[in-house]
């Protein structure tokens, strides 16, 4: 019935009558024992300092000396020392009674240590009191807050009687565990036994309702049934409805039970707001926050955390400033759960410096705050001072968690850094995440963006849970890095394995298509996604399409298929035709093509760019001239070309012409030996796309100090002679860099990976694996 005030009032009456509880009111004890919202633990507390007072009291017998010294202990939080204290009773051979296990079986489920549950498990089963419903309710209890739903199932399985406590038990559970289906099941079952339902009972099935496929029309019978027998006027169950139905994207029956509910509780705004952040109504979310603030009442922690992840998903700083004031005055800033919320407010918005401020004010940063924050410095640019939080989480004792590997290992993916990568790795391994998929998607893809798709594919398959993730990330990368062959044999080893493919692995696929110049195959994939796998194209299959055929040189083709696409095409699927433009020396289509480009981003320095390498390939310099004085005049900046070397753990960063390098002159003198040696081999400086109408000579000395090369001959003075040379490029490698860096892999017999903005470029022996074709 919920009186839970008039049954701790009885229950108190009860004793000072002079009586003494036997198993029946030890069962009131454990049915409140597994409420889990905030009114239940307040009542929770009550009745376990009732029941101390109660039920150990007498001095003259054993058993209740020690259960009352268990039950002291369970309430100030000691739970190991009441497990020792329990262990101490089995040694002097206490008869333990049902208290007994009640109150140790919630200490260990407080702690949450499964084998020391079952050991316990094993002497209530010997002493003969786990058939006792209220122990049974207590084993499911700690089986389910260890996570083992398959000891809690066997348990309710094997009770001879059940009460509501047991069923509410096994229904959150299942609902807690992601097991909607068998949550909605017992929930039916249940209901066929004759039992009526109580309000917890209601809430955890509405929970469960609102993770199924037809959760909204099972939460809508529910709902029926909660007004037919009056539970609906509980204030549990009615925020748990608006949260169901916020859930499932039905605002519109959200927000008239929140408008209809006679007393609105913070519960309830709570929930509404969250079902607006949700459902992408987030300035909603807000202006409920600012009528709560009207009203005169003061926001709670999760009515703070909840206004800033609106803030969040508005971007809207100034707000989440206010949001922050609001937490100081109040002084709900301490909070953490409020003080991650403001910290991830703050980087979502940009505002790294502030963002860092909060973090060093909250007094104890748990993982999700360090999380929180590491990923904030990537997301924001800053690797370096990612993984430096990293290190300082480490050892501030905290223990990361597979999110924050996951966000590590992007972190060296954007530096690029292997070696930094595979300490990252070392420490997955060390702390047991790698058979994580969430963790093992994250590494494939850093060995594949470092250059070394090779460990990329052994750790690929190592992993013995490969959800599509996975499989996509392995096959992109093996596109990047123009392994065509074995990206398609991986698609369809993926289909013989039943894994559907999706989106992205199309992407993966024609990519792969781009970089070997299959266009047959790319356009067989293409026309199977509708057939095959009722998946519509989106633009950036086409955009991959148009990359194919430009690429093989089918400028107009390509040009054909942007025209009869049903999108509007994009600034990008321009720019790789301009490209194609380019390689082909196509220069009518190529001013068509730019004209369009600049139509959609007139400040795009790239269409400038590549359109004056079309002029200057076809040694029209007017047209290079007219193109630089149009940058200028729309003030347009050209994008820095820069490449950059990882040795020893720091990133060496180099433009054209560099000399900001500490050791420039090594590096120039290293440049010159190598330029002779290569051109003693047999290389030629081409300099057909070199936008200056100059000497030749003058040209060839102006290639010769490209950021590419800067890199290597970096690379070449500070890194072992038998060691791989690892080198990115933030745009497309030039023709002369390409040709010398096959010719500088066979003279210094060194391995050399280049990524640009294309692909992947490994050259060995004076031969690149991408064929000249890119």
């Amino acid at each position: 019935m919920g009186l839970y005030k008039e049954a701790l009032f009885l229950f108190s009456a009860f004793h000072h009558s002079g009586l003494h509880p036997d198993e029946i009111s030890v069962r009131v004890l454990n049915g409140i024992n597994n409420v889990s919202s905030d009114e239940g633990n307040s009542l929770i507390e009550q009745v376990k300092a009732c029941a101390t007072k109660l039920s150990l009291n007498h001095e003259d017998s054993e058993v209740f000396f020690w259960n009352k010294t268990l039950s002291e202990y369970l309430q100030a939080g000691e739970n190991w020392t009441a497990v020792e204290c329990f262990i101490n009773m089995i040694r002097a051979k206490v008869e333990c009674d049902t208290v007994t296990f009640l109150v140790i079986l919630s200490a260990i489920a407080d702690a949450n240590n499964l084998e020391l549950g079952q050991q316990v498990h094993g002497v209530a089963v010997k002493l003969g009191v786990d058939s006792a419903v209220s122990v049974a309710n207590s084993l499911i209890n700690m089986y389910s807050k260890a996570g083992s739903i398959c000891f809690a199932r066997k348990v309710f399985n094997s009770m001879k009687e059940l009460d509501l406590i047991s069923w509410n038990s096994m229904i959150s559970s299942c609902a807690q565990r992601s097991l909607e289906e068998e949550s909605v099941k017992l929930y039916i079952d249940l209901l066929r036994d004759g039992l009526r339902p109580d309000q917890f009972t209601i809430a955890s099935v509405l929970r469960a309702c609102s993770s199924l496929k037809e959760g909204l029309y099972l939460c809508k019978q529910v709902h029926v049934h909660a007004a037919k027998t009056g539970i609906i006027t509980d204030s549990f169950v009615y925020t748990a409805l608006i949260d169901v139905y916020c859930r499932s994207g039905n605002m519109e029956d959200a927000e008239f039970l929140f408008e209809n509910k006679g007393e609105i509780d913070f519960a309830s705004w709570n929930a509404m707001m969250f079902g607006y952040v949700m459902n992408n109504e987030s300035q909603k979310a807000l202006e409920l926050f600012s009528l709560i603030h009207e009203t005169g009442e003061k926001a709670d922690p999760i009515t703070l955390a909840t206004a800033a992840k609106a803030c969040c998903c508005l971007v809207g700083l100034e707000q989440g400033k206010q949001i922050h004031a609001y937490a100081i005055k109040t002084r709900f800033d301490i909070d953490l759960c409020v003080s991650s919320g403001i910290l991830d407010m703050y980087i979502k918005c940009g505002d790294m410096e502030s963002a860092h401020v909060v973090f060093t004010q909250i007094p104890v940063p748990d993982d999700i705050a360090w999380t929180t924050m590491i990923s904030g410095c990537v997301e924001n640019g800053d690797e370096d001072r990612a993984l430096s939080m990293y290190h300082q989480m480490r050892l501030s004792g905290v223990q990361p968690d597979e999110y924050t590997f996951a966000t590590l290992v992007k972190a060296t993916s954007c530096l690029t850094a292997l070696e930094q990568g595979r300490q990252v790795h070392a420490n997955v391994i060390k702390s047991d995440y790698t058979v994580d998929p969430f963790v093992g998607t994250s590494l494939i893809d850093m060995y594949a963006k470092c250059g070394n798709i090779g460990d990329a594919y052994l750790l690929f398959q190592r992993m013995n849970i490969r959800n599509i993730a996975l499989w996509n990330a392995m096959l992109v990368g093996l596109a990047q890095h123009g392994n065509a062959k074995e990206a398609l044999n991986l698609f369809e080893t993926m289909e013989s394995n039943g894994i559907e493919p999706d989106k992205v692995t199309f992407i993966g696929v024609l990519s792969a298509c781009s970089h070997s110049g299959l266009i047959s195959e790319a356009y067989k994939y293409f026309d199977s996604m509708r057939k095959n796998y009722g998946i519509k194209p989106e633009i950036e299959h086409y955009s991959c399409l148009v990359d194919v055929l430009g690429r093989a040189g089918h400028v107009q083709e390509a040009e054909k298929l942007i025209v009869s696409m049903p999108f509007e095409a994009s600034a990008s699927m321009y720019r790789a035709l301009l490209g194609a433009c380019r390689i082909q020396g196509n220069t009518d289509t190529g001013k068509r093509v730019a004209e369009q480009l600049l139509a959609l981003e007139p400040s795009d320095s790239a269409a400038y760019v590549l359109l004056s390498n079309i002029y200057a390939a076809a040694n029209q310099w007017d047209g290079v001239t007219d193109a630089r004085k149009t940058m200028e005049r729309k003030k347009v900046k050209k994008d820095p070309g820069f490449s950059w070397i990882d040795v020893k753990n720091r990133v060496h960063l180099f433009v054209v012409n560099d000399r900001d390098h500490p050791q420039t002159d090594l590096i120039y003198d290293k440049v010159e030996d190598v330029i002779k040696r290569i051109r003693e081999e047999g290389y030629v400086p081409d300099t057909d796309f070199m936008l200056l109408d100059v000497e030749e000579e003058e040209k060839e000395r102006a290639l010769y100090y490209h950021s590419e090369k800067l890199a290597i001959a970096y690379g070449l003075i500070s890194t072992p002679p038998s060691s791989t040379i690892r080198v990115i490029k933030n745009l497309r490698v030039c023709g002369d860099c390409h040709s010398a860096i096959k010719y500088i892999s066979k003279v210094y017999q060194r391995e050399i990976v280049l990524r640009d903005a294309n692909r992947f470029h490994r050259f060995r022996d004076g031969i690149c694996t991408c064929g000249d074709y890119w």
